[in-house]
């Protein structure tokens, strides 16, 4: 039996629209199929910029996330680690430090999006990064970069000498 038009909802013949969010779903699906998986995605700076650009530049909300890596480099974990709101998030370093022994690490990338726009790292960022390598090279693991991702730019504290 076929139903009446009135029968249906007055949406149920028109399309889905694709968002931007939609459409950063897709990328980076079709990213991590072609390279075997997010961890395989991330054996270049450059690389780990795009994907992290790609993960996080849309959100309206900050959210602070740790690469973990073994000795070799290679990708342990990449790990959301906290959310905050549309201009901060809390970082606490003892768990940023517990995480790292959890996950045997040797090293780490910390990355964090600004929903501004913006990817000019603040002086609270820059505090930041500063008090989590001190903290983390106690326990011996070493902070090899920290990403500020804008919406069309990502910030490396390691490309321009601030580590």
């Amino acid at each position: 039996m076929k139903a009446r038009s009135e029968d249906r909802a007055p949406y149920a013949d028109v399309p889905s629209a694709n968002t931007d969010d939609d459409t950063i779903r897709q990328a980076l699906a079709i990213l991590e199929r072609r390279l075997g998986g997010a961890k395989d995605v991330l054996t270049s700076p450059q690389n780990a910029k795009d994907y992290l650009r790609l993960k996080t530049a849309a959100l309206e909300h900050e959210v602070f996330m740790c690469v973990w890596l073994d000795a070799q480099n290679r990708v342990i974990d990449i790990e959301q680690m906290f959310r905050g709101t549309l201009t901060q998030a809390s970082v606490y370093p003892r768990e940023v430090v517990k995480s790292a022994l959890a996950k045997n690490a040797a090293s780490v990338m910390f990355a964090h999006n600004h929903p501004s726009g913006s990817p000019t790292p603040s002086n609270a960022d820059r505090n930041l990064t500063r008090d989590l390598k001190a903290a983390l090279s106690l326990v011996d693991v070493r902070v090899l970069d920290h990403f500020v991702i804008g919406a069309s730019d990502v910030f490396s504290f390691a490309e321009r000498g601030y580590l």
